[in-house]
């Protein structure tokens, strides 16, 4: 059954370490992130663009998927399936497909329109049982059309946006999607302590996790960024398993083309990308 990230966060954000949200955006994804779960016995977050919610046939057929192998595969982990990068819009639909958790991201409009939003929002979700993502400061690069170039957040608006009873705050602090440039400087940790000193227990959200150095990411947990997103490391070696496959010829022999045979290479290549993460970011065990 799905439940609310809020508990596992809370959980996390005590004990020192964090939970991945791996996004999915198929049938392998999925089913490679839950049995890794499984296996180290750890929570996790299902994360969904709303690209990606659209590219599974909409938010509902993406409920049903999940449902379905948490009762076929019988997970007795933690899971949360939450719309990463929500609009307003999309929350609503995930709130009514039976998603467990969203994230508005309201970034980019003014704060005074954030914080009404997000207000709405959170209404909404304590009914229902939900937990609530919120973000200030645009986390750089492109995901979805949707580009920041990597500011860092106010933490005064952090916490504006914290005190309205969201469950998670993404604050940007120089972090991208994607890979990250030669040029980049790093993560700001000055910015991350100042908005902890001001929002002090609330689960803080790592956006952009891929390429980010291991001991940036322990010092990150360390000033209480308690969930991380991975999603582009994922696709990555994914995609070199495949390439991998069809350059030695495998998919010429025999039933080598079979998709079941062709995506193999790659879903176990996920599989070792999320428990590498898993426990770089000490989650591992944390369920049991």
């Amino acid at each position: 059954m799905l439940v609310s990230a809020k508990e596992m966060l809370q959980k996390a954000k005590a004990g020192h370490y964090a939970v991945g949200q791996f996004n999915i955006n198929n049938l392998e994804w999925t089913k490679a992130i839950l049995l890794t779960a499984e296996e180290l016995k750890s929570p996790v977050i299902l994360g969904v663009s709303e690209g990606a919610g659209k590219y599974m046939c909409g938010y509902k057929t993406v409920v049903g998927m999940v449902n379905g192998m948490l009762e076929e595969l019988k997970i007795t982990v933690p899971v949360a399936l939450h719309l990463d990068h929500g609009s307003y819009e999309g929350c609503l639909k995930c709130i009514e497909a039976g998603f467990s958790s969203i994230m508005f991201d309201g970034s980019h409009y003014p704060i005074d329109e954030n914080v009404a939003k997000t207000t709405e929002l959170v209404k909404i979700v304590k009914e229902k049982g939900m937990s609530l993502e919120a973000e200030v400061g645009a986390i750089g690069g492109e995901e979805d059309g949707v580009v920041g170039k990597g500011e860092c957040a106010d933490p005064n608006e952090c916490k504006a946006i914290a005190d309205l009873g969201v469950d998670m705050l993404a604050a940007g602090i120089g972090n991208i999607h994607g890979k990250y440039p030669e040029n980049w400087e790093g993560l700001s940790f000055e910015t991350l302590d100042a908005v902890q000193q001001l929002t002090g227990e609330m689960p803080l959200v790592l956006h952009g996790g891929t390429g980010i150095p291991d001991d940036m990411i322990q010092k990150a947990i360390s000033l209480g960024v308690a969930k991380i997103n991975v999603n582009t490391e994922c696709q990555l070696s994914f995609a070199a398993a495949t390439r991998k496959y069809i350059e030695e010829g495998k998919d010429e022999k025999g039933k080598g083309y079979d998709p079941r045979k062709l995506l193999a290479p790659g879903f176990e290549a996920i599989k070792e990308t999320v428990k590498e993460k898993m426990e770089l970011f000490g989650s591992v065990g944390k369920a049991e």
